[in-house]
């Protein structure tokens, strides 16, 4: 039989792993809009202990998650402030401006790493014909920063401006596990510096739906009502928050492989001949890798035909996600992969 392709195009291809099924099936279940789901709730009140903070919601996905935190923070009328490249300001079809009726005020960054005298500028009061600017959204690990981890002191940093000026930090955490099992860093310490956090448990934790809003308990209260206005309400909602149970309790010490498994290629990939990692060697489990002169699309073409997934992430960039999915051997076939298509 064929070799199944080596998926990088991203952690989210990761499927549920044998203990993840059988939770699914024995999974004790009830209405969860009517807040009746007990492995709802025992998710939820696991990720809440884990950060430190008073109350969760289990959410469909980390898009939603993220609008509904820029929900409860902001009013019409309002600014948000954003990195650059960030997932929230890029990749989330506008929801800010559609759901919640603000705008962005976008800042470059280093490595994701946003300059606290720059968000200090940005976060001004309303006044004459400007709105009020009063909510920072930070991301952790960075996507487009090629998996960067922000440190715990530049985000308290952060944290300590936006009190100044009196404004909400909301942390877009969907892959904030890979952050702290790279930085060595409590999640408790995560769940200080911010109002709200939203971690993702369908990326590299394996789980196959699913992501988690953190934050005090009023917050979560109204987080619901949100949730319910976009759709969001889900009945027995348990047979997908047991896998996400597993997830939180045995899959999170197992990124460490993914880490190395980037390292590794990363390192290979930059063997070929034009190619750099103009993010930096990785620090988790996203490589980006630029061909000079190349057509990332036709090289990603190349390398599908050769059996291996990888996006573009710009003109003459590609994008390789290491996850559970993939081991020792899909990394060597890609690292071979991309320099036959390089050469072709």
């Amino acid at each position: 039989m064929p070799h199944e392709p080596s998926d990088f195009r991203s952690d989210t291809v990761t499927r549920p792993t044998p203990e993840m099924r059988r939770a699914m099936a024995e999974a004790v279940v009830g209405d969860d809009v009517f807040g009746e789901d007990p492995t709802v709730a025992a998710l939820e009140a696991e990720a809440a202990r884990l950060f430190g903070r008073e109350a969760a919601l289990f959410v469909p996905s980390g898009c939603q998650g993220n609008q509904i935190a820029i929900r409860l923070h902001t009013s019409p009328g309002e600014e948000v402030v954003v990195e650059a490249a960030s997932h929230t300001y890029d990749w989330e079809l506008a929801g800010m401006a559609a759901i919640s009726g603000v705008q962005a005020r976008s800042i470059e960054s280093t490595r994701g790493a946003l300059d606290p005298e720059r968000v200090r500028a940005a976060l001004r009061p309303a006044g004459g014909f400007r709105p009020r600017c009063g909510l920072l959204v930070v991301e952790n690990t960075h996507n487009f920063h090629g998996g960067a981890v922000v440190p715990i002191d530049h985000l308290r940093s952060l944290r300590e401006v936006a009190r100044e000026k009196g404004a909400a930090v909301h942390l877009d955490g969907a892959r904030l596990w890979n952050a702290a099992v790279a930085s060595s860093t409590p999640l408790a310490a995560y769940g200080a510096v911010a109002d709200t956090i939203m971690v993702c448990l369908s990326k590299g934790l394996c789980a196959p739906v699913g992501s988690l809003l953190v934050g005090d308990r009023e917050a979560m209260a109204r987080a619901r009502g949100v949730r319910k206005l976009l759709g969001g309400g889900m009945r027995q909602a348990g047979v997908l928050a047991a896998p996400g149970l597993v997830a939180l309790r045995s899959m999170r010490a197992r990124l460490v492989d993914d880490h190395r498994r980037a390292q590794a290629l990363a390192q290979g990939l930059c063997g070929a001949p034009r190619t750099t990692t103009p993010t930096g060697p990785p620090d988790t489990n996203i490589v980006i890798v630029r061909i000079e002169g190349a057509d990332a699309r036709a090289v990603s073409e190349e390398l599908k035909g050769r059996g291996v997934l990888a996006l573009p992430a710009g003109p003459d960039r590609l994008r390789f996600v290491t996850h559970h999915d993939v081991d020792d051997g899909d990394v060597e076939r890609a690292i071979a992969a991309f320099h036959a298509a390089v050469a072709a």
